[in-house]
C-alpha cells in the first residue's frame, strides 16, 4: 500500500516537472513576445490543465514562477506568480459549481484575463506610470485580449489533447 502511494506521489512529482519544463522551454520560444503590455505566451494554454486536473496546478505555476525568475526578476515572480496562483485556485474552486468542461475552460480564460490587472499594476509601477491613469488602463485592456486571445484558441486544442493523454489519471 505504501509503495503505491510512493510511486502515486513520485508520478504527479514528475509530470508536474515535466508542464514545469514545458511552460519554460515555449515560453523561452516566444520569449520577444511573452513579456510587456502585450504577452502572447502560447505556454498559457497550460493553464487549462487545472480543469482536468487540480494537482497539476504546481507545475504551471512552477513554470510561471522559474520563467520569471531567469527572465524578469523578483517583482515578476512576486506578481505573476500570484496572479497565476490566484487565477489556477479560482478555477480549481469553480469545478464544485461548474462541472462541464468546456464551461470550466471558458471560465478559466475569462478568470485569467481578469487577474491580468496584476500584471498591468506590475508594468505601471516599473514604469513609473499612476494607476488608474490611461497608461494603466490601455495596459490592463492589452494584456486582457491578449489573454484572452492565447486561452480562448487553446481550449479547442487542449480539449483534444485531453483526449489522448487524460490528464485526470495522473
Amino acid at each position: 500500500m505504501e509503495n503505491s502511494k510512493t510511486a502515486t506521489q513520485t508520478k504527479l512529482l514528475v509530470v508536474n516537472s515535466l508542464i514545469a519544463a514545458a511552460y519554460l522551454a515555449i515560453t523561452i520560444i516566444v520569449t520577444p513576445f511573452a513579456q510587456g503590455a502585450i504577452q502572447l505566451r502560447v505556454s498559457e494554454s497550460l493553464n487549462h490543465l487545472v480543469v482536468f486536473n487540480r494537482k497539476l496546478m504546481w507545475g504551471v505555476l512552477g513554470g510561471v514562477v522559474i520563467y520569471n525568475m531567469l527572465f524578469s526578476g523578483w517583482l515578476d515572480v512576486l506578481f505573476g506568480g500570484g496572479q497565476t496562483l490566484i487565477a489556477l485556485s479560482i478555477t480549481v474552486l469553480s469545478a464544485k459549481w461548474i462541472k462541464d468542461e468546456k464551461l470550466r475552460m471558458v471560465f478559466n480564460t475569462l478568470i485569467f484575463s481578469v487577474t491580468m490587472i496584476l500584471i498591468a499594476i506590475l508594468i505601471s509601477i516599473l514604469s513609473g506610470q499612476a494607476l488608474g491613469s490611461s497608461f494603466f488602463w490601455a495596459t490592463y485592456g492589452s494584456l486582457f485580449i491578449s489573454e484572452a486571445i492565447m486561452m480562448g484558441i487553446s481550449i479547442p486544442i487542449m480539449l483534444m489533447v485531453n483526449q489522448a493523454v487524460k490528464f485526470s489519471r495522473f
